[in-house]
C-alpha cells in the first residue's frame, strides 16, 4: 500500500469514529483524573493511560453504533455516505475494529 493509501486509510478510520470529536470528551476526562488527584496523586503515565482508555472506550462504542446502523443508514440520505454504506469499510473490517478497541479498552 503507498502512503497516499494508508494516510487515506487512517482518514477513513479517524471519520468513522468521529476521532476529532474525542477532543470533546478529553476535560471530562482529566476533570476525573484532577478529582482522582486528591485520594493519590495522578502522574503524567496514568494520565496517559487515562486518555488511551478514553479514546479506546468512545472509538468502540462509535464503531459499534456505525455497525450496527449501517443498513439504516444506507436508507437515509443523510447517513447513506457513512463509511460502511459507501463501502469504505466493510462490515467486517468495522467489527475488528471495534473487537480492537475494546480490547484495548478493557486491557
Amino acid at each position: 500500500m503507498t502512503f497516499g493509501g494508508v494516510q487515506r486509510k487512517l482518514q477513513t478510520y479517524a471519520s468513522f469514529v468521529r476521532f476529532s470529536h474525542s477532543v470533546f470528551a478529553l476535560p471530562f476526562a482529566l476533570a476525573g483524573a484532577l478529582l482522582a488527584s486528591r485520594q493519590s496523586p495522578v502522574t503524567l503515565p496514568v494520565i496517559g493511560w487515562i486518555l488511551v482508555a478514553m479514546v479506546a472506550a468512545r472509538s468502540a462504542a462509535m464503531g459499534f453504533n456505525r455497525l450496527v446502523d449501517a443498513r439504516f443508514d444506507a436508507l437515509n440520505p443523510r447517513t447513506a455516505n457513512r463509511e460502511i454504506p459507501r463501502g469504505a469499510m466493510s462490515a467486517r473490517e468495522a467489527a475488528l475494529f471495534v473487537t480492537l478497541a475494546s480490547g484495548v479498552f478493557v486491557g
